[in-house]
């Protein structure tokens, strides 16, 4: 069984490589230009996923350079899962459909005090890297 405070801490570093990928490190370019069709949303989500994923290497590298015990294995499986969930999410479209599919049509289209989307968005990204975090751990024969 793996360790709690490994989980947790997998957890935090995922999560601030997120808000730093997410907020940080993704350019304006990257933030409207992602959802669209065609080569021009590939690259555009293609940049942010690089950086994104950058942060949260990053992130990681740094538990295990205080030694918090990570594998390759593990941190690429989640990873992956976390380049997959994101990516799809931040299609847009599937967050506005779980709204709407979830009684949540007004909020989805709220603007006030932040836009329901954006806040949806975050949460479902969180509730991912959550997953990834087990994965990270797991991931790895732990």
């Amino acid at each position: 069984m793996a360790d709690a405070s490994v989980i947790a801490a997998v957890f935090c570093a995922l999560f601030a490589g997120h808000h730093l990928g997410d907020h940080i490190v993704q350019t304006d370019w990257q933030a409207n230009h992602k959802a669209l069709p065609g080569w021009l949303g590939v690259r555009a989500m293609a940049g942010h996923l690089v950086g994104y994923h950058a942060c949260m290497v990053a992130a990681l590298a740094g538990l295990a350079a205080v030694g918090v015990p990570l594998t390759v294995t593990g941190s690429a499986v989640g990873l992956g899962f976390s380049a997959v969930t994101h990516g799809f999410l931040d299609r847009r479209w599937p967050v506005r459909w779980i709204l709407e599919h979830t009684g949540s049509r007004d909020f989805a289209a709220s603007q006030t005090p932040l836009p329901g989307g954006y806040l949806a968005d975050q949460s479902l990204h969180i509730a991912c890297l959550f997953v990834a975090a087990l994965l990270v751990v797991a991931g790895g024969g732990s």
